[in-house]
């Protein structure tokens, strides 16, 4: 299961109820702040997560509205958090801004109190601990060299605390074992199979995070099956023409993505102050019902159903 802490959800320019571009992806112990936009300190403080573990940091494009709150996040890190390294990911073009910002502008010659890494990162795997990965794919956003990211947990086959039972298998070792996939001596001398005891494979929950974007016919395999899609939602369907001239997408456009992925759920962001939030999920839910509009500080627990 991942858990989805919306910061900011507003498009560009900051709105009385919406900040600037961030989100925080939780799953068990690990935490990845995706995008920072400016005021994400704040935010972070308000939403109660706090900075603690918060040192894993995905960066989607190198636009001002997603990366301009790592000054100041920094800059709080570096004075009142303890923290034991920062890493920052993201595409070659995103990361030298990136880099001019923090190294240029914040720390202006110093040393940071911390390791400070900032990794260029391309299409594929590029973090993997025990049961979940993530991997980047390229995103189509006014040559912006963005990225989006899969959260994908890996597949298993479920253990049927039943079937155990009534084999005797007993809580332990012998258990951890079978779940693992190996064969198991019992005390009394049977050898169990973890055929007996596996359910049928299943495929891990599937989080694809999306930050701006001008077109979606190369994201549909990405999202294929997605139990939840992330997406912007820039402009509403009459003023596509606007939309397609800045690289955005429409409510309408973000719908018929998650239709044509065969996706289980989509949340929009990235929501202009144009329009209300209501018109944006009518429009979205006339293509895909099971569409929400993220609010800041909304939090959204995304996992694949049994």
């Amino acid at each position: 299961m991942f858990e989805i802490i919306f910061l900011g959800t507003s498009a560009s320019a900051p709105s009385v109820h919406r900040s600037l571009p961030a989100q925080v992806v939780k799953h068990d112990e690990y935490r990845f702040l995706l995008d920072c936009g400016e005021g994400t300190q704040r935010q972070i403080l308000q939403s109660g997560i706090g900075f603690k573990n918060l040192n894993q940091i995905l960066i989607t494009h190198g636009h001002l509205d997603h990366i301009l709150g790592l000054a100041g996040l920094l800059s709080t890190l570096m004075r009142w958090e303890t923290i034991e390294v920062l890493d920052i990911y993201g595409s070659r073009n995103a990361l030298e801004r990136i880099h001019d910002l923090l190294y240029g502008v914040v720390l202006r010659g110093a040393q940071a109190p911390m390791p400070l890494n900032l990794h260029i990162i391309s299409p594929g795997t590029f973090f993997e601990r025990g049961d979940f990965n993530i991997s980047a794919f390229n995103v189509n956003h006014r040559g912006s060299d963005s990225l989006g990211y899969v959260f994908q947990e890996k597949g298993r086959r479920p253990f049927l605390a039943e079937k155990a039972e009534a084999l005797g298998v007993p809580p332990g070792p012998w258990r951890r074992d079978l779940v693992e996939g190996r064969a198991v001596t019992l005390p009394d001398g049977r050898t169990i199979e973890p055929d007996a005891v596996l359910g049928d494979f299943k495929e891990g929950t599937r989080l694809v995070m999306i930050g701006d974007t001008g077109e979606t016919e190369s994201l549909v395999p990405v999202c294929r099956d997605a139990d939840a899609i992330v997406v912007e939602s820039t402009y509403l369907d009459h003023e596509a023409d606007m939309a397609r001239q800045f690289g955005h997408l429409t409510a309408r456009r973000a719908a018929e993505l998650a239709v044509q992925a065969q996706a289980k759920r989509l949340i929009l962001t990235h929501i202009s102050r144009r329009y209300r939030e209501r018109d944006v999920l009518q429009e979205a839910q006339a293509y895909f019902p099971s569409t929400a509009v993220a609010r800041d500080f909304d939090t959204y627990q995304v996992k694949r159903d049994d």
